[in-house]
């Protein structure tokens, strides 16, 4: 067994790695950017050492920095974890020219597998069913060709990469050279690669996949399955195990197919074998890749099992058989997890960043908590924006659920916008419950999903009594000259905020002390109120006859975050009272949609534009944003240039109507 291991990566699955390998006794090894000096997995792990500035291509993703880190270590072994280095078999390689045990399959298995159409080659030649189609489309003609034989609607997928990246449904022929040409710059600027192949286009399309285990004397075993048809942008939100579409016949014989798969290639570890099935032929499933690391989903699993995945992989690459059997394999009840990711679902899952200033989690002997979080945190736009995964299991998949809403119900990360209230609404969806998915589930039901009815009005009645807690003396003062900075004269004697939320602003009226307040949102009845800190700070309001307990924390310029439910506010108190509540339409500021970087600045200073014309164009977590004209008119400022980094909400341009078209 060894004594010391590498985690090659960061954030909640360095975290994970890190926390197997301390109970089996094995010394860890971190390695960090610049970006993350102060990170959760730095902090556990047995030592750390850095790899680089924050850029992943200068750090993570260099493969000399993080080898000759494992090699100053000590380290007998790595781990990758996922993304970054885990599917690349040149690190694989250099690993072991360096001495050092690769925690993954063989750098050919990875080759094999990484390449789709080399792949699709490899199982069919097993026996395991592919999707009807063509390998190594060049051009349109070829396409077309290819398209009609396998007929519409077909997918275009890139050869190389993941993640959705160059997908494109093609309903009609007409759409097809449009598509064509898009996929293959798509491909070639992501993967470098931009050579397609075209796939029959499964009707509401399950995306299952197979979870096996394989050592190096030859036994392979199949670990049940996961469904993970939630989606956004192709990439997973929610998955669970096992899938509520198969019966025990068909799990069967997916798991035939997919360790089948697994031998083809020769594979050693722990991987995932992906199939898609149609939800009209739940019985007909065909290959759609192999994942050769640990997937992100790998913990539904492990709780349905009882199996410690990273242990098997770290006790497999030691040489040691696998101590189960596939008759061994027994699913003990179901399990959902849900993926927290720092970003907006209302605008297209832009990704979001900031400071975590307070933390939330659930704890519950039946919910897991994978996170690379801990206050101090800073969410930047370096890296992908998953936080945490929150997991729950149950006897069965409505307890599985239930408590999974629950979980995410006491999910808070305070001072980083997340996706929490929109998993909520996707686990409660009638679909969802009913297990009656599919992968374009919510891309159909999105406007449902991130429905927002505004700020609810306890909030502002919180924040405002949160805001009178700390101008209140801490003796019983009465007269109102004697309270701090807060206190305006009005109508009536009392405090008055205006504050503003997300879109809601409301002047918000309070009179009496922090413990017996009359309280008035608007133009709303007054309400009796009262407020104070517990033992752990968070904020604790009666109102009305209910109790309501919120997370809270305060940033240095004022914004106050509240937290309850799993849905996490910003309150921010405008200084002048005065002030219009409506904004001028004379102009049309531009700012920021999403912490990043200035990938290209498109227009100047004195430029006339139309209103939807591209500005810039931004980058953050992966994801590119086209930052548009809000208005006809012309660029009057541009404050940004190419390479720089810019916050969320960061003024960028302002465009003014001339004179005579406002």
């Amino acid at each position: 067994m060894f004594d010391t291991v590498l985690v090659a990566n960061r954030g909640e699955i360095a975290v994970r790695v890190i926390a197997t390998l301390r109970r089996m006794g094995i010394r860890s090894v971190a390695v960090y950017s610049d970006a993350d000096a102060e990170a959760r997995h730095v902090a556990e792990a047995d030592v750390a050492l850095r790899v680089g500035p924050a850029e992943a291509t200068r750090s993570y993703l260099s493969i000399p920095d993080v080898v000759a880190a494992a090699v100053d270590s000590g380290a007998q072994a790595v781990h990758p974890g996922y993304g970054f280095l885990a599917e690349n078999a040149e690190f694989a390689r250099a690993c072991e020219d360096a001495g050092i045990v690769f925690l993954g399959p063989p750098p050919a298995a990875i080759e094999a597998m990484g390449d789709k159409i080399r792949a699709k080659d490899t199982v069919s030649a097993a026996g395991v069913p592919v999707v009807p189609g063509a390998n190594d489309v060049s051009d349109v003609d070829s396409a077309a060709e290819a398209a009609e034989r396998v007929g519409y609607p077909v997918l275009l997928k890139p050869s190389a990469g993941g993640g959705g990246k160059g997908m494109r449904v093609v309903s009609v022929p007409d759409e097809l050279p449009s598509a064509v040409e898009s996929a293959r710059r798509e491909a070639r600027g992501a993967f470098g690669d931009d050579r397609l192949l075209i796939e029959r286009y499964v009707a509401a399309p399950r995306h299952i996949e197979i979870q096996v285990l394989a050592d190096a004397h030859g036994h392979c075993v199949y670990l049940g399955e996961r469904e993970c048809s939630l989606q956004r942008r192709h990439q997973k939100i929610i998955e669970e195990a096992p899938s509520p579409l198969l019966d025990e016949r068909t799990r069967a014989s997916m798991g035939r197919a997919a360790v089948e798969a697994a031998r083809s290639v020769g594979y050693v570890g722990a991987g995932t074998v992906e199939f898609i099935v149609s939800s009209r032929r739940p019985d007909e499933f065909f290959f759609l890749e192999m994942n050769t690391r640990l997937q992100v989903e790998h913990p539904v699993t492990e709780l349905v099992t009882g199996l410690d995945l990273v242990e098997w992989q770290v006790r497999v690459a030691a040489g040691e058989p696998l101590a189960v059997a596939q008759d061994d394999v027994r699913l003990d009840g179901h399990a959902v997890e849900a993926r927290v990711y720092a970003e907006d679902p209302a605008r297209d899952f832009v990704p979001t960043g900031g400071t975590v200033l307070a933390l939330a989690e659930p704890r519950n002997e039946h919910v897991r908590v994978d996170s690379g979080l801990r206050v101090g945190t800073v969410v930047a736009s370096h890296y992908d924006p998953m936080l945490a995964k929150v997991v729950a299991h149950g006897p069965d998949r409505a307890s599985a659920l239930h408590r999974l809403d629950r979980a995410l119900a006491h999910t808070a990360v305070l001072g980083v916008p997340t996706n929490v209230p929109f998993l909520r609404e996707l686990v409660r969806h009638p679909e969802v419950r009913a297990g009656t998915l599919d992968t374009a589930l919510v891309e159909r039901e999105l406007s449902a999903l991130t429905a927002d009815d505004g700020v609810p009005g306890d909030v502002l009645v919180a924040a405002a009594l949160d805001r009178l807690l700390g101008l209140w003396p801490t003796d019983a003062v009465v007269d109102p000259w004697e309270v701090p900075s807060g206190w305006r004269l009005g109508g009536s004697a009392g405090v008055a905020f205006l504050l503003r939320a997300e879109q809601t602003e409301a002047l918000v009226h309070v009179e009496g002390p922090p413990d017996a307040a009359r309280v008035t949102v608007g133009d709303g009845e007054p309400v009796d109120a009262s407020a104070a800190r517990d033992g752990d700070g968070a904020l604790v309001v009666r109102q009305t006859g209910l109790y309501r307990r919120y997370h809270r924390a305060a940033e240095p310029d004022g914004t106050l975050w509240l937290a309850r439910d799993g849905r996490v506010v910003a309150v921010r108190e405008r200084p002048n009272l005065l002030a219009s509540h409506a904004e001028s339409v004379d102009s049309g500021p531009v700012t920021s949609p999403m912490p990043g970087t200035v990938l290209v600045v498109k227009a100047e200073p004195g430029q006339r534009v139309a209103a939807g014309a591209p500005l810039l164009v931004v980058e953050a977590m992966k994801m590119e944003h086209t930052v548009t004209a809000p208005v006809d008119g012309v660029v009057r400022e541009l404050t940004v240039r190419a390479g720089q980094q810019v916050g969320l909400d960061e003024p960028l341009a302002l465009v003014t109507p001339e004179e005579g078209t406002s």
